[in-house]
């Protein structure tokens, strides 16, 4: 492989890694936030990638696939907190959570404002009643063991 080709992995690479840092810097929604940190983890992953090949040996192939047991990791914590927290607060902005520090911890305070949640989900109980769709069949006597016989 020449230098080339390997500039080319490096500057998709870059790219890929700072678009996802300008992502996770930019924007409050947490889904955002954890999918432009997942691009940051897949722009080092392409950077190792290039390098292995570059050099001839497999050690940027098995950087790579820790990178990705890292991330898949990180996907299913974060759509557990993701889940919890919304339940929460109704919202994914994360200026909303700030009740959820560490004492002592002062919250920075946002130019911007303060999010407004949002309506809360409505419970199972509001939920539409459906009509069964057809009449139930008539349940034999006995069990199936004395049926087959």
């Amino acid at each position: 492989m020449t230098e080339a080709f390997l500039m080319n992995y490096l500057i998709l690479g870059a790219a890929l890694f700072v678009l996802g840092m300008l992502g996770f810097l930019c924007r409050r929604n947490m889904i955002v936030m954890f999918l432009s940190a997942e691009m940051m983890l897949q722009g080092t992953a392409l950077t190792f990638v290039g390098f292995g090949s570059y050099y001839g040996n497999w050690t940027g192939q098995v950087f790579t696939i820790v990178i990705l047991t890292v991330a898949a990791c990180e996907a299913s914590i974060a759509l557990a907190l993701i889940l919890i927290l919304f339940n929460r607060k109704s919202s994914l902005d994360v200026t909303l959570w700030r009740d959820i520090r560490e004492p002592g911890v002062f919250p920075v305070e946002d130019t911007e404002g303060d999010a407004e949640p949002f309506e809360p989900v409505p419970g199972p109980e509001s939920y539409p009643h459906l009509t069964p769709a057809g009449v139930e069949p008539s349940h034999p006597s006995q069990p199936w063991e004395d049926r087959r016989a």
